[in-house]
């Protein structure tokens, strides 16, 4: 196995060793805790077993490696490689029997995210990138994933969770983009941007994600031909206010619209 490229059989282990804590509890009426004592922020028992399983088999395989988790937090950061996971990314979506969530885990090496995955094993999906491209293996067989020619904002089809969580201002500029755009879904997570890999959707728009949100999702658009950056077009890996583009051409007309 590559120091600096998981196999994809190590990606399907991945996979396979969270679903086996989060699909028996999907749909399950478990408990939900809120992390937030101020609006709602949900966790569940899932997240966290997840978690602990895709930790394990990190530990197991890469222990000189780091890990940074939504539940976990993080340990041996300041090494050159570094995972980070989002055990269920869309808990929201989780809780309310929609299969719009995915487990996501990533490979930094020197802050870059290099490889990702991102499982949703309730359709029985994984999409996944080695450094070598981006795959889809799931329904339908296996292929490699290829974005969208898409370059015009009238042609394209926009994602984002949901314009409710973008501030004031913010929401000013999202809105600009989304009246330019053919059509506009909410409530897609993670999924979303597997969709631009997969040349479904064309753009995702979102803000105040956490490194753990984007990470694994970099490698996948990247080596699919898409573009994943910040508002103000900086390295995505940190989080913040992201776009995702199908193209280079889309992805710079839509920071445009963000800049103001």
């Amino acid at each position: 196995m590559s120091e600096t490229a998981p196999t994809p059989d190590f990606m399907r282990r991945l996979a396979a060793a969270a679903a086996a804590e989060t699909l028996p509890r999907f749909r399950g009426q478990g408990a939900v805790t809120n992390k937030h004592a101020a609006g709602f922020d949900p966790v569940t028992e899932a997240d966290r077993a997840a978690e602990e399983a895709i930790r394990a088999l990190i530990r197991s395989h890469f222990p000189g490696h780091g890990i940074l988790g939504e539940e976990f937090g993080a340990e041996g950061t300041d090494n050159s490689h570094v995972w980070v996971i989002d055990p269920i990314d869309g808990t929201r979506a989780f809780i309310s029997g929609l299969p719009l969530w995915g487990t996501l885990v990533g490979l930094t090496v020197e802050g870059r995210a290099v490889a990702g995955m991102m499982s949703q094993p309730f359709t029985g999906e994984l999409y996944y990138a080695d450094g070598e491209g981006a795959h889809y293996e799931g329904p339908g067989g296996g292929r490699r994933l290829a974005v969208r020619p898409t370059t015009r904002l009238e042609e394209a089809t926009l994602c984002t969770t949901t314009p409710a969580l973008f501030d004031a201002p913010r929401r000013k500029l999202y809105d600009r983009v989304e009246a330019a755009v053919r059509l506009p879904r909410y409530g897609t997570d993670c999924y979303a941007y597997a969709m631009v890999a997969a040349g479904h959707v064309d753009l995702v728009i979102e803000s105040g994600l956490n490194a753990y949100d984007i990470v694994a999702l970099i490698p996948i658009i990247e080596q699919a031909g898409g573009v994943v950056t910040t508002w103000d077009g900086g390295r995505a890996e940190g989080g913040g206010d992201i776009v995702a583009a199908a193209t280079p051409e889309l992805h710079q007309r839509a920071l445009e619209l963000l800049r103001g």
